[in-house]
């Protein structure tokens, strides 16, 4: 497998609240996007908390894990990051009300464990783009109940309200789910910065173009900015190859 992580500030933000990154190990790897909340103080804490103890809990895996026990895990460590950010902020007052979305996935040569909170997604590309998760927003909400067609949901006023959140309240209810994947796929794990401003059209048409991970993680990041770049852009690319890890 290959991987990279991308990320930028965007063109409006003073500062960048995401946070992301890949964590390596012999047989697979754990990659890993946080958004933390725009609007609320220390976005950029809660997100960076997420990051770090993700990157501490890999660093206790000794071995790969089977298909019974990976989304497990995640899910185990999703609901302990958010008791941690819940109780930092109830003890530090400049930061009360600091959340993060959070996508995760273990990827293996062919299965990935996935786990996830908010409107950050996760794509899987085979020649076909597939959104393997969903959002947790009340925009979403009113698409699933037939209050709002897909196309207006895009543009939709309320489209950034989340309805789940880590560190916002002392549980969550995160979702998470296994799926395989064959080799030559990519999966893209991404903050709404880069979802709100290429179509999904827009992202199938970059993963297939025969360039590097790296240049397609440039080019979406470019074409997000061009589109107006109001939001911090956060990526990680991941292709299912027959190389070591990198």
């Amino acid at each position: 497998m290959k991987a990279i992580f991308n990320t930028d500030q965007g063109k409006v933000r003073g500062r960048n609240e995401d946070s992301g990154g890949i964590f390596l190990s012999d047989d697979q790897l754990l990659a890993v996007v946080a958004d933390g909340m725009g609007g609320h103080q220390a976005g950029d804490v809660a997100s960076q908390m997420t990051l770090d103890y993700f990157e501490k809990k890999w660093q206790e895996i000794s071995h790969p894990f089977t298909k019974a026990d990976g989304a497990k895990w995640l899910k185990g460590v999703v609901q302990e990051i958010n008791q941690t950010i819940y109780e930092f902020a109830q003890e530090h007052p400049e930061c009360k009300g600091m959340g993060t979305t959070v996508v995760a996935a273990i990827c293996q040569n062919d299965a990935i464990f996935i786990c996830y909170v908010g409107d950050s997604r996760i794509y899987i590309y085979d020649g076909d783009l597939k959104q393997v998760t969903e959002d947790h927003t009340l925009v979403n909400e009113l698409v699933k109940s037939g209050q709002l067609t897909k196309e207006n949901a895009e543009n939709h006023p309320n489209k950034h309200i989340l309805l789940r959140a880590l560190g916002t309240e002392p549980q969550v209810n995160s979702d998470a789910l296994t799926i395989e994947w064959s080799k030559q796929a990519q999966l893209l794990l991404c903050s709404d910065g880069l979802t709100n401003k290429l179509s999904d059209e827009r992202l199938k048409d970059i993963l297939s173009l025969d360039e590097t991970l790296e240049m397609k993680s440039e080019l979406m990041i470019k074409e997000a900015n061009e589109a107006g770049g109001e939001d911090n852009i956060t990526l990680v690319l991941i292709a299912n190859d027959d190389g070591d890890l990198t």
